[in-house]
This record gives C-alpha cells, sequence and structure tokens, in this order.
C-alpha cells in the first residue's frame, strides 16, 4: 500500500513539475528571444521578431513534451519492474 502511494506521489510530482515547465518555458523564451535576441542582438523589425519568437516557443513545447514522455515511459517501466519482481 505504502509503495503504490508513493508511486502516485511520485507521478503527480512529475506531472506538476511538467505542468509548470509547460507554462512557464514557451512564454519565457519567447519574450526573452523576442526582445533579447532578435530585436536586441540581431536587429530584427517587431514583425520578424514574433515570427521566430513564436518558432522558439513552439520548439520548447515539443522539447518539453518529448521530456515528460521520456521521463514517464521511464518511470513506468521501472514502477513495472519493481512490480514484476514481487
Amino acid at each position: 500500500y505504502f509503495r503504490n502511494e508513493s508511486s502516485l506521489t511520485s507521478t503527480l510530482r512529475t506531472l506538476l513539475f511538467f505542468s509548470a515547465l509547460m507554462i512557464t518555458l514557451p512564454v519565457g523564451l519567447y519574450f526573452s528571444s523576442k526582445a533579447y535576441v532578435f530585436e536586441g542582438s540581431l536587429g530584427m523589425s517587431d514583425r520578424d521578431s514574433y515570427f521566430y519568437a513564436a518558432i522558439v516557443a513552439v520548439v520548447t513545447v515539443h522539447v518539453v513534451l518529448a521530456l515528460f514522455v521520456y521521463v514517464a515511459w521511464n518511470e513506468g517501466s521501472r514502477q513495472w519492474r519493481e512490480g514484476k519482481q514481487d
């Protein structure tokens, strides 16, 4: 019973971590890359910087999703192996 609860807590913690990452990282990278990289360093126009910053945000979303799937897959297979040994 306690192992199940620990597993549930671990899964919930992972889900909350990646949910927070999914919200904050793309938005933060969108605005920071727009202001500092594309407009600041590269001197792009406002319109072009919106476009490229959106690409950065979309790529970030995909990277976070891929990391979540990887972590969830490894956590699930680890729990399955531990349950199989009992």
